[in-house]
């Protein structure tokens, strides 16, 4: 990197953003990226996917930064080459499902859920999307096996529901213990209180120790809406084209569609 070139923090979402809905993952990306990091820039993966999902990811994009994100913000790995995955925890955060997931049950009887803990592991009961699956899943036969006092995310399914059917629900139990979003129509993402993508950026960002108005977040999804308002806010919180009409609010510019190239081109302004 040139003396006279000052690096920033960029941060990428996974799904619909980096990678299609089939998981496929433009090659323009993959020299983007790389032209940053050489140029002396820090790349890394802010995602909600669990940290067994991930690290592939940051494998196929062919980079190896000090700290990714996982969980939407509940989880933090570091570089650790001892480690079989080159990755370690580094911080982690937690909370107490049990009365939350009993409270939603009793609204939502037959919806879908699922729990995952600290190591990645997913259970079960219902149905759960394929694509959402990985070796860290189990199918339990009961609700009640879900319960435990400590995980990192839960995960509510109703596939057939109104996309404001969640939001009603949360709105009348009065969830003020968890944060939330909808990741998509139907789903709803729950997880620690007040943790999200855009806290655990901020750790990363001091760690590193960039400046706030050279940090840039790329998403598309409602869980990136507090990722793209914390990196507008001084830099760039960039949405993606395809994104739902809140989350292009939340951001500071919008690219083009994830089809269309959004990342790589929005990553070449850089």
């Amino acid at each position: 990197m040139s003396s006279d070139v000052q690096p920033w923090l960029v941060a990428i979402d996974i799904d619909g953003t980096m990678v299609s809905d089939y998981g496929v993952m433009n090659p323009w990306t993959k020299r983007e990226v790389a032209r940053l990091i050489d140029a002396g820039h820090r790349v890394t993966i802010a995602t909600g996917r669990s940290v067994p999902m991930t690290l592939p990811v940051v494998e196929e994009l062919g980079i190896s930064p000090e700290l990714v994100v996982c969980a939407n913000g509940a989880i933090i790995v570091k570089r650790d080459e001892s480690s079989p995955t080159k990755y370690s925890l580094d911080s982690m955060e937690v909370f107490n499902p049990t009365e939350m997931l009993q409270e939603i049950h009793r609204s939502i009887p037959d919806a879908n859920y699922a729990v995952e803990d600290e190591q990645g592991v997913l259970k079960y009961v219902g149905w759960f999307p394929e694509s959402g699956l990985n070796v860290n899943v189990i199918k339990v036969d009961t609700f009640e096996e879900l319960l435990t006092d400590e995980a990192t995310r839960v995960v509510v399914i109703a596939p057939t529901a109104r996309e404001d059917y969640f939001t009603d629900v949360v709105g009348t139990l009065g969830l003020h213990k968890v944060t939330y979003s909808i990741g998509y129509t139907s789903w709803l993402d729950i997880g620690p209180q007040g943790v999200n993508k855009a806290t655990a950026l901020e750790k990363v960002r001091e760690r590193w120790g960039i400046p706030r108005e050279r940090v840039m977040a790329i998403g598309d999804g409602r869980n990136d809406i507090d990722m793209l308002e914390w990196a507008g806010e001084f830099g760039r919180g960039v949405a993606m084209g395809q994104g739902p009409e809140e989350v292009r609010n939340a951001a500071s510019e919008v690219t083009l569609d994830e089809a269309e190239g959004g990342l790589p081109s929005v990553l070449a302004t850089l």
